[in-house]
């Protein structure tokens, strides 16, 4: 399927930080460590929360955090991250790329890399591994291979309930709660959030449900609270943005004068006959995968999120085109573990199923899939397990809004391929307070783009104007195979 302490610390932080760093309730000292070998002495704190605010029968869950202290002897408010996904851990993006800006962020106040409940190291249900398979070599269409998923869901819901596990308290409502719980804990007045993908879903969800508690947020790559599912149109017009950035590239034009026209010759050859593609595997082995439509608009739906991997795609379907496996034999090896049945997390499949979609929205999903190269895989398998856990459905009101004066500061990335330009401006449209920055070139992952998006934010966090409402940032050179890494 698709894939402590030590005592220096302690003397360290008392020593060196300000008054507002005194430890919160279940605190400790730890030296933080990030992939990039840095250290920083920082606080791991734990807070427990009821499961389902509900349902007092159903028990609590403990939820994980790392404190950053802040820099400044006059903090303000702390900052609290939410990752995306749904599923990210907001400690393991500190470890990553962003850690840079983790680390200038405290400048503002205390910084909360947070664990959401079901995530990283807060308490999490196992994960269900069903006895539903799909086959590397079984031709299947979009509806039956949805089915295997709605099969899947179902018998997931069956093991958590046998496990004890009540799908209705892993709601973006119930986040929202969390993160009200986080701010006594910590015994502020207020926090600001800092966001991003689906965690700016949770920001809007806590705009709605505790703007007392908020100060300031900062959204990047917004979903808003109806657009859990994007709009297969805004996916096509996203392509419309990278062809004009392709011929922006001169090399980049000769190889793709045509994006959609290539996408749509090799999904049709692969429509009408499957390509085998054999992929190596680490003991030295090798299995063959049938190479299908549905297959390519499943990986291309995540290869679109930032433009250097988007030129991956764009050199996989090239290939393609020729007949060539190498680069699909790569990313397979990448995104699929051979032989395994379907795995869910409790956490991603009931997020998303409870934010759910509305009946228009749903309607105009399904009008607009065909236009779109990637069909109906960029949010898989919403809407299609919509029929599925009927029960933690959040409902309408949910989805309307937000509405209120908390500011924000939206920052939108124009070459980002799941959260798009025109969306993003619409999900903050009941907002009264939004500085929205178009960062031009920009994908999903945007914050790291530029030292401009750094200043944007700094200034928007000390309430001063953020002095522009445009970033340019150069696009990666789409010609060639960007470097992954490893």
């Amino acid at each position: 399927m698709i894939k402590r302490p030590a005592l220096f610390a302690a003397l360290a932080l008392a020593l060196a930080a300000p008054a507002y760093a005194a430890a919160a309730p279940n605190e400790e000292p730890i030296t933080f460590e990030p992939r990039s070998g840095e250290k920083v002495e920082a606080f791991s704190g734990t807070l427990t929360v009821p499961m389902n605010r509900s349902d007092p029968s159903s028990g609590t869950t403990e939820l994980a955090y790392v404190r950053f202290p802040a820099t400044t002897d006059t903090p303000g408010n702390p900052i609290v991250y939410l990752s995306g996904g749904p599923g990210g851990s907001g400690i393991g993006t500190a470890k990553g790329p962003r850690f840079p800006l983790f680390m200038a962020m405290r400048q503002h106040g205390d910084v909360i890399a947070f664990d959401q409940r079901g995530t990283g190291a807060s308490e999490q249900p196992g994960r269900c591994t069903s006895s539903v398979q799909v086959g590397e070599m079984e031709i299947l269409s979009d509806e039956q291979y949805a089915d295997r998923y709605r099969q899947a869901t179902r018998e997931c819901a069956a093991f958590w309930k046998a496990e004890g596990v009540d799908l209705r308290g892993f709601t973006t409502a119930e986040s929202a709660q969390d993160i009200s719980d986080l701010r006594k804990h910590l015994g502020a007045e207020k926090v600001s959030l800092w966001s991003i993908s689906y965690g700016s879903h949770l920001a809007m969800a806590s705009i709605a449900a505790i703007p007392d508690d908020l100060d300031r947020v900062i959204m990047a790559s917004a979903e808003g609270l109806d657009q859990t599912v994007k709009l297969p149109a805004r996916t096509l017009a996203y392509f419309g943005r990278l062809q004009a950035a392709v011929d922006a590239q001169p090399e980049a034009k000769k190889l793709y004068p045509d994006v959609l026209g290539l996408i749509t010759r090799v999904q049709a050859k692969l429509e009408a006959e499957p390509m085998k593609v054999t992929v190596p595997k680490r003991d030295g082995g090798s299995y063959d995968f049938l190479m299908q439509k549905r297959n390519l608009q499943e990986f291309s739906s995540g290869m679109i999120a930032d433009p250097q991997i988007a030129a991956l795609m764009l050199m996989m379907y090239r290939q393609l085109d020729e007949g060539d496996t190498t680069l699909a034999s790569f990313v397979l090896q990448r995104f699929w573990s051979p032989g395994e049945p379907i795995v869910m997390s409790a956490m991603t499949t009931a997020m998303d199923r409870a934010s759910g979609i509305t009946p228009d929205r749903l309607k105009a999903f399904e009008e607009q899939v065909p236009r779109s190269p990637v069909g109906g895989y960029l949010n898989f398998p919403m809407p299609q397990i919509l029929g599925e856990l009927e029960d933690i459905d959040l409902g309408p009101s949910f989805r309307d809004g937000p509405f209120g004066d908390t500011p924000v500061l939206l920052l939108t990335g124009t070459l980002d391929g799941r959260t798009y330009p025109e969306g993003q401006s619409e999900a903050v449209a009941g907002l009264n307070d939004v500085t929205q920055i178009i960062v031009e070139n920009a994908g999903h992952n945007l914050f790291m783009t530029s030292p401009d998006v750094g200043t944007a934010m700094h200034k928007f966090m000390r309430g001063e104007d953020v002095g522009t409402d445009r970033i340019i940032v150069e696009t990666p050179d789409l010609s060639k195979m960007p470097n992954l890494g490893g």
